[in-house]
């Protein structure tokens, strides 16, 4: 033999129960425990080892001391994962709540919706979107609230709730945006510091009115501007036709809402986004321009909506080499070709 006599390896029994207890089940921590116990236990009694009285009590308490230790271990992994589990759950609970998922089809056009959160583990933070179906067409929301943690989800909760009561009840576009205005400074009243003084959210609000096929109305309070993608590829940035402030800034001027009239053609899709798309950068600090990507590219039938999200999510995936700094919301809302057209 190449060891010496003395030598037990008993440490690098004692590692293995502790090695098992955060990656396997209770039985198995709790078996190879008792396996490096009885190892010990031998080889100190063997004829080849020995050891006196003391040494092998001492190590045989060592290794029993080691696998309890082992079994507390995997019992306080096994309940940080089951929290864990449980926060997950509740986490995706409320992000179905307060940014539900969009029917594939909502008044007679082609939708999907994309929420890519920043931070690992998230599923909501500052950016939300919304679609409603009402009495004066589909109206949309796409915003981005300043700030983050769950004083931004708050906001977000805030924005979407009044959005979805005003654009039912609101008979213009621009009513619904001040409605939004005084949600939002109601939220504010009851926040204390800074968020108190400079809480505000860019949005756009779109409208598609009934019976009106081939326009949208758009209403932008600075927010990125959103693209027109044609069916034969052309591309078409929808600038406001006068800039505006945030909501939630309404205090700092007295400009009127109004909102934009562009040609919404059959077969174009409208891409509504946060600044997650347009800031997103790669490790040359170079930004992902979603105007210059999607130019000539065409995402054709009822799941073109759907494909261009998909696309845009893993081409800024791409860009920033999987390590994007901000929160992404998408909605992509497709006019279908009729027999007419």
């Amino acid at each position: 033999m190449i060891t010496p006599p003395e030598f037990t390896a008993s440490p690098l029994f004692a590692a293995a129960p502790l090695i098992t207890a955060p990656f396997f089940r209770l039985r198995t921590t709790v078996a190879v425990a008792a396996v490096s116990c009885a190892a010990v236990l031998v080889l100190r009694l063997s004829d080849r080892v020995g050891g006196t009285d003391v040494e092998v009590t001492t190590e045989f308490l060592t290794m029993l001391t080691v696998g309890a230790l082992a079994v507390v271990i995997n019992r306080v992994v096994r309940r940080g994962d089951a929290r864990l589990a449980s926060a997950r759950s509740i986490a995706e609970a409320a992000q179905r709540a307060v940014l539900p998922q969009p029917d594939p089809r909502i008044g007679g056009l082609d939708i999907a919706a994309r929420y890519e959160a920043a931070e690992a583990d998230a599923f909501i933070g500052g950016d939300l979107y919304a679609v409603q179906d009402t009495p004066h067409g589909v109206r949309l929301v796409v915003g981005d609230v300043r700030g983050k943690g769950m004083g931004a989800v708050a906001a977000v909760a805030v924005v979407i709730g009044a959005f979805r009561e005003a654009a039912e009840q609101e008979a213009t576009l621009e009513a619904v945006a001040q409605r939004l205005e005084r949600a939002l400074a109601r939220e504010g009243m009851r926040r204390d510091g800074l968020d108190a003084f400079e809480g505000f959210t860019t949005a756009v609000l779109v409208e598609i009115p009934r019976g009106d096929e081939g326009t949208v109305r758009i209403l932008n309070r600075g927010h990125p501007e959103p693209l027109m993608l044609c069916a034969d590829g052309r591309l078409c940035v929808l600038s406001p036709s006068e800039p505006a402030l945030p909501l939630g800034m309404g205090e700092l001027g007295t400009w009127p809402d109004r909102a934009d009239r562009s040609p919404f053609p059959p077969g174009a899709t409208l891409l509504l986004y946060t600044d997650g798309l347009s800031e997103a950068r790669d490790q040359d600090g170079e930004f992902y321009v979603p105007a210059a990507r999607l130019g000539g590219r065409i995402f054709p039938g009822p799941a073109g909506p759907d494909s261009l999200l998909a696309t845009l999510v893993e081409e800024v995936r791409r860009h920033t080499g999987g390590g994007a700094t901000d929160d992404l919301a998408m909605l992509a809302v497709r006019r279908p070709v009729t027999v007419g057209d």
